[in-house]
């Protein structure tokens, strides 16, 4: 870690958080993502070998700590979650543009599958299939099995019925998902459809719970 060779609480601090990857880290561990795997999935672009490092930076610095093969957030950790919730707000709030590599089927449907309200999806199993309509290749298509208070992603046909369908470009569900656009504003203008039956199109919007940053207020323009 680099060193800023300051007494201020806020350099220190940095010396262990501004390294490359590590507030990502700490953002899946508070969404309790527990295992190796599971935060590989949360950080499909992070190499296993640097994963491993940083896990271990914040095992020494006192923020995580390895329990029968489970990542846990020490207290110090799980402090920092009012903190990276406000630095999503704020980024949600400023930092809107969003390049095409930003957009990320499988990372979103990560997100989704751990924010589904259970409560509000019917009994029994349900799949929810999306296709992106502007993603090429086999990532086109995705499943999310919901059943039995659980969730799980598939990028290949579970073989289950499906029970409603998304269909339109992964860019417009990213903004839906981070409160860019609302599901009717998405629906309205014709870049995304919900294919199935009608109590089903109209429920589905309330199957997932949005962060709180796909709440904040955005400014009408920047000064």
């Amino acid at each position: 870690m680099s060193a800023y060779y300051q007494f201020c609480p806020v350099a220190k601090a940095m010396e262990l958080l501004d390294e490359r990857w590590t507030m990502l880290v700490l953002r899946e561990l508070l969404m309790d993502s527990r295992r190796f795997n599971d935060l590989r999935r949360g950080l499909p672009r992070m190499s296993p070998a640097l994963l491993s490092k940083r896990l271990h930076q914040l095992s020494v610095a006192g923020l995580v700590r390895l329990d029968g093969g489970l990542y846990m957030l020490t207290d110090a950790g799980r402090e920092l979650g009012p903190i990276l919730e406000a630095i999503g707000v704020w980024g949600a709030r400023w930092i809107g543009e969003l390049g095409d590599p930003d957009l990320d089927p499988k990372l979103l449907l990560w997100d989704m599958h751990r924010r589904v309200d259970h409560d509000a999806v019917p009994d029994g199993r349900s799949v929810v299939h999306f296709e992106f309509t502007d993603v090429a290749g086999p990532t086109r298509y995705w499943w999310l099995v919901i059943a039995a208070r659980a969730a799980d992603v598939c990028d290949d046909d579970p073989g289950f019925p499906v029970t409603v369908t998304v269909h339109g470009t992964l860019r417009r569900m990213v903004e839906i998902w981070r409160g860019d656009v609302s599901w009717q504003g998405g629906l309205r203008d014709g870049a995304l459809r919900i294919l199935g039956p009608e109590h089903l199109r109209r429920s589905l919007p309330a199957w997932f719970a949005l962060a709180s940053y796909a709440t904040a207020q955005r400014p009408a323009a920047v000064s």
